[in-house]
């Protein structure tokens, strides 16, 4: 039987002897931070050294960092080789301020190369496959990070882009597309794409498709997977990481290994900053262990996830992370609850007759917050019978009541005629004023 392990060693260390890697990487990591300006001043004034870290429980006392200490530190604060060693730059997309920025060595792009190939090969990509990269190109990490990953695999890329979704689907059919690399909701709205076409989203060659850069439910995966007969896996990264190759899923699906020879992983509770106990929810921290352009110490990725105990049947050691709940930035507060997107999208997909798309719209009046889903529910209920319509609005009313603990204004829309995004979907429109 074909070996599932890119590399066997490293993905089958013992626990111990992953921690004693981790443990040396993480003092090497400061030494190399100590050289960026920003660090530099940082550990000179908590009085930091690497000879002072004597386990990985002494994380806690390194200090955390955060986007805005990114954004601060705007270009180069935090670089720590020399300039004319760095050969990448990426950037987030910088949509709540300005972006941050991470800058790589030619090891470092070497590396974050090798963990795609991990993710991709575990789950069973291999060089005989055609792999259609339907993610945005350029300062977006996602779009080059998979297209480096499949190339040292050696499957033949197709470098396709975002959007333009009726070529995306005549190059599916035209080079026998086996694997494709797409946002989720985008994947649910070529879906529509297929059916104005006349053609069957089965009848493509693809058979592995991975999904991420937004959150999303596990009942959207199924719902990808039903549509199109193919697993869906799902994936993790965030640009001051790296990008995608952080976490990835095992052909099991059950929670993403997250690659501990290269980041050190820690979940703390958000507002005590305080480690949680493992399998409880928190916010993901993380530092690079084998960077050496830009290191980050102990970065705080406002991402809500818990560590799932226990071995993975797959025989990694790795631990994993659940698929990402929200962001502690995502999070909206509508009459003190707080409510995640995800949670919204988790019910809406369970109910029968609903669409591809919804939107949240929240408005305030007289100091009353009040939240509108609009849902994009299927054709036939605007069809003559006003019961049945009226009939699904209560039904998908009490779904979200019981999952929100608010009862939000439900109105039913035809299907295509909500806004759609060939990036990231928006799912929310927030009209309150402070």
């Amino acid at each position: 039987m074909e070996s599932m392990f890119w590399e066997r060693e490293i993905e089958t260390l013992e626990r111990e002897e992953l921690e004693k890697l981790q443990l040396k990487r993480l003092k090497a990591t400061i030494r190399k931070a100590a050289k960026s300006p920003y660090y530099a001043r940082v550990f000179s004034e908590m009085g930091i050294k690497a000879e002072k870290i004597k386990s990985l429980a002494d994380v806690k006392h390194l200090p955390y960092t955060t986007k805005d200490d990114l954004r601060k530190q705007w270009p180069y604060g935090l670089v720590a080789v020399p300039r004319e060693k760095l050969v990448r730059m990426h950037s987030s997309s910088g949509t709540t301020g300005r972006a941050t920025v991470v800058f790589h060595t030619a090891k470092d792009i070497d590396k974050w190369t090798n963990l795609l190939a991990r993710c991709m090969y575990m789950v069973g990509l291999r060089k005989t496959d055609v792999f259609q990269n339907m993610m945005t190109y350029g300062l977006f990490t996602g779009g080059l990070g998979f297209h480096y990953g499949a190339e040292r695999i050696g499957a033949l890329v197709i470098p396709a882009g975002a959007g333009n979704s009726k070529r995306q689907i005549q190059l599916l059919f035209d080079f026998g597309t086996t694997a494709i690399h797409v946002i989720p909701s985008y994947a649910m709205h070529l879906a529509s794409v297929f059916e104005e076409m006349g053609l069957d989203p089965k009848s493509t060659q693809v058979r592995m498709a991975f999904i991420g850069a937004e959150p999303h439910s596990e009942k959207m995966r199924q719902r990808i997977e039903e549509i199109y007969g193919f697993k869906a896996y799902n994936s993790y990264g965030l640009s001051e990481m790296n990008g995608p190759g952080v976490a990835f899923e095992c052909p099991y699906q059950n929670g993403m290994h997250i690659w501990e020879d290269s980041f050190l992983v820690e979940v703390i509770d958000p507002k005590t900053l305080e480690p949680v106990p493992e399998g409880e929810q928190g916010e993901l921290v993380m530092t690079t262990l084998t960077r050496e352009g830009m290191p980050i110490i102990r970065y705080r990725t406002k991402d809500l996830t818990r560590i799932i105990s226990g071995p993975c049947p797959c025989g990694r050691t790795h631990r994993r992370i659940e698929r990402i709940m929200g962001r502690t930035d995502d999070m909206l507060i509508v009459k003190g609850v707080n409510i995640f997107p995800v949670q919204i999208e988790k019910r809406l997909l369970a109910v029968p007759g609903v669409g591809k798309n919804f939107l949240i719209i929240l408005e305030r009046e007289d100091y009353n917050d009040s939240m509108t889903v609009k849902v994009e529910v299927e054709r036939q209920y605007f069809q003559g019978d006003l019961g049945q319509l009226e009939k699904l609005r209560r039904k998908i009313t009490e779904e979200l009541k019981s999952e929100i603990l608010v009862t939000p204004k439900v109105d039913l829309v035809e299907p295509d005629s909500l806004p759609k995004s060939e990036g990231k979907a928006v799912r929310v429109i927030d009209n309150r004023k402070e």
